[in-house]
């Protein structure tokens, strides 16, 4: 495994990020602690999960992965220490209704709530990133970082991140942290793929620029990059997803599956290896439901995709040009 910087800090983290979403739902516990161990024995050792990933369990809780993975936590073996644990903040998670205040969304009552119920669940005492799960534009800076700058005075936080913020939401996100001399943000989860680049007209631009590192959720489209979209024994979700495509995004995809046959690589280990590749990206999450799954894709740290390739990729998937204005202005 290779590692990097997290953004403009100095803390090092694993190139490929262990997703979690499908603990619980899709993949069972003795599944999900089979694949937690696995990715600490291969180098993986930067873990993302969201506080309302798994949904609900058979016995009505909410919060079902971070439990699961709570329960690897807890078996000791020093799991925990060697994990950097990242989790989330915004959605929904009542059960039972608790009011308004549990809705979607950010506030200094909710964040502290739920930051308290992620550490139960999780059975730890800290999480090394805390993120938040979608930009809320209603509370102010003031009341963000004044809770974050005191949980993270009090060791329950070390590093806060932002999820699906836009270009102009980070700016004044880091705006706000340097008039309180707060660190601020130091990361943004971003969807980014082949099949999704816009974030590189602004998203990736800006993080560059303020030092954020980038780590991209869905690198492989949904699916239709891993090399199964056309496949009738791959999963429903990755042909239903294909099957949304329009035909001339469909051509795209079997060029692209064709380029990767001649490259010697997998669909999948490329898709990886072209997000490692763009400016500003820490990692991208990789969502393993098996062990096998995991280990297939260990490949896609060593793969150098070289600039002949790099081209005859933006041929097939064209991006928006390159960082604006410059894509569409003289």
């Amino acid at each position: 495994m290779k590692y990097t910087y997290l953004g403009r800090t100095g803390l090092k983290v694993s190139q490929l990020v262990l997703g979690t979403m499908n603990f619980g739902p899709r993949t069972d516990e003795a599944e999900s602690f089979a694949i937690m161990d696995a990715a600490l024995e291969a180098g993986i050792q930067f873990f993302d999960t969201a506080n309302v990933y798994g949904g609900w369990d058979g016995e009505g809780h909410h919060g079902w992965t971070e439990e699961i993975m709570g329960r690897w936590f807890a078996q000791g073996g020093g799991r925990r220490e060697k994990v950097v644990l990242a989790t989330k903040v915004y959605n929904v998670m009542q059960d039972p209704y608790l009011g308004p205040n549990e809705g979607l969304g950010l506030s200094a009552y909710k964040i502290r709530r739920h930051l308290e119920d992620s550490l139960r669940r999780l059975q730890t005492d800290h999480i090394e990133l805390y993120q938040m799960h979608h930009i809320d534009e209603v509370p102010g800076w003031d009341e963000l970082y004044g809770v974050f700058e005191n949980v993270v005075a009090a060791g329950k936080v070390v590093y806060v991140g932002s999820s699906n913020f836009g270009a102009r939401h980070i700016v004044a996100a880091q705006a706000a942290a340097d008039k309180r001399h707060f660190l601020g943000l130091v990361s943004e989860q971003h969807k980014l793929s082949l099949t999704c680049r816009l974030p590189e007209l602004e998203v990736l631009p800006a993080c560059a620029d303020l030092g954020l590192g980038v780590i991209a959720w869905s690198p492989l489209g949904g699916g239709v990059l891993s090399g199964k979209a056309f496949d009738p024994a791959a999963g429903r979700r990755t042909q239903d997803e294909f099957a949304r495509l329009t035909p001339t995004v469909q051509e795209q995809v079997k060029r692209y599956y064709a380029a990767c046959a001649e490259l010697g690589e997998s669909p999948a280990n490329v898709a990886l290896a072209w997000t490692l590749s763009r400016p500003a990206v820490t990692g991208p999450i990789i969502g393993p439901r098996t062990v096998a799954q995991l280990e297939d894709t260990l490949r896609a740290v060593e793969i150098n995709l070289e600039p002949d390739f790099l081209a005859l990729l933006d041929d097939i998937f064209p991006g928006p040009g390159g960082a604006s204005p410059w894509a569409y202005a003289w």
